[in-house]
């Protein structure tokens, strides 16, 4: 996402928390077509950009679009493996043109889950979108139906062409933590446990709505397509603080930082990227802050265990999040059965 897009989004998404007015949503744009429901979801193609990385199309029958996925895989290929699924910030690839997930831009996922027995999955796409089902197409974001997607759609197929075993996680950092946990919550049958970094998990109030229209809104999106006005009912359908007994027995792993600078702060300077992570980050990390304490205090109340981590520093910044990708190994790889 562009530098001013990001700037806006980390000061609204800050102040929507504080209590500010609401956001408005974005112009309409180009039409989009009618979904055809009648063409069957199925991988159009799978290509190996390594030995250890297969690039798969796959074709959406929800969406009526081919969306790129890629995957990770195991050293050892001989025995069926479990799954993680790793979903993206709001940006979701659009740094490489939609050509890799921004995971495997940014962090040292690729070396990192190269000793891991399972399958790595990474849907490429899907800004701004929450990863959910949108109630209608947007004129600029198009249809998103990720929800469908990512819970019947693909999994079947990779579990089919990479032999799955039907064991799957989530991971998910800012958009995507949300729309993980939405998932999670929402099909508990599917996945065994989650790892969300920065993100927001309670849409009850009208400051957390709007946190998430400031957010779609940075991508040109208008979070009215997604769930409707405020008082609409999709808002609470798709509120994971108000199904928190679901993740009751799942692996749970929650951390955040406060916004202030931290290790990966000091020292730098003024590049763009430190300004970055001060003016956009800090304020996007005290938001995400203020959110996880509210479902800590949730999940306290109703007595669901969860390892839920405050880190007294950092900001809204992949630094950060690829520290929390390895400290969280250990809880999802129990989710995981390894």
């Amino acid at each position: 996402m562009r530098r001013p897009a990001l700037l806006a989004a980390g000061c609204l998404t800050a102040l929507t928390l504080l209590g500010s007015a609401p956001v408005a949503g974005a112009q309409p744009g180009v039409p989009t077509p009618a979904v055809d429901a009648s063409s069957p979801t199925r991988v159009v193609s799978v290509t190996m950009a390594t030995d250890r990385r297969a690039v798969m199309s796959v074709f959406s029958s929800s969406m009526n679009r081919e969306i790129q996925v890629q995957v990770l895989l195991p050293a050892d290929r001989s025995v069926p493996r479990p799954s993680l699924y790793m979903l993206d910030g709001v940006s979701a690839g659009e740094e490489s043109g939609y050509t890799e997930s921004t995971w495997t831009q940014k962090t040292d996922a690729v070396s990192f889950f190269s000793d891991k027995a399972a399958n790595i999955v990474l849907p490429v796409g899907g800004r701004g979108a929450y990863y959910a089902d949108w109630a209608q197409p947007d004129p600029v974001l198009g249809v998103n139906k990720w929800e469908t997607f990512l819970t019947s759609e693909l999994p079947p197929l990779i579990d089919a062409r990479f032999d799955g075993n039907g064991v799957n996680a989530l991971m998910g950092l800012s958009m995507g933590a949300q729309g993980a946990m939405n998932l999670l919550t929402k099909h508990p049958d599917l996945y065994t446990g989650i790892a969300g970094f920065s993100g927001c998990y309670d849409n009850r109030s009208n400051e957390t709505k709007n946190a998430v229209r400031a957010t779609v809104g940075s991508t040109g999106g208008d979070a009215t397509n997604m769930w409707g006005t405020n008082a609409d009912p999709l808002w609470a359908e798709n509120d994971p603080s108000t199904r928190v007994e679901t993740l009751r027995g799942k692996q749970v792993y929650l951390s955040t930082g406060n916004g202030f600078p931290g290790p990966y702060e000091a020292g730098g300077g003024f590049g763009e990227e430190i300004i970055d992570a001060l003016t956009v980050g800090g304020p996007l990390e005290a938001a995400a802050n203020i959110c996880t304490t509210g479902f800590a205090d949730t999940l306290r109340a109703a007595g669901v265990p969860a390892t839920i981590v405050f880190k007294p520093y950092g900001t809204h910044s992949w630094r950060y999040w690829q520290d929390e990708m390895h400290n969280s190994w250990p809880v999802v790889a129990r989710a995981l059965g390894l």
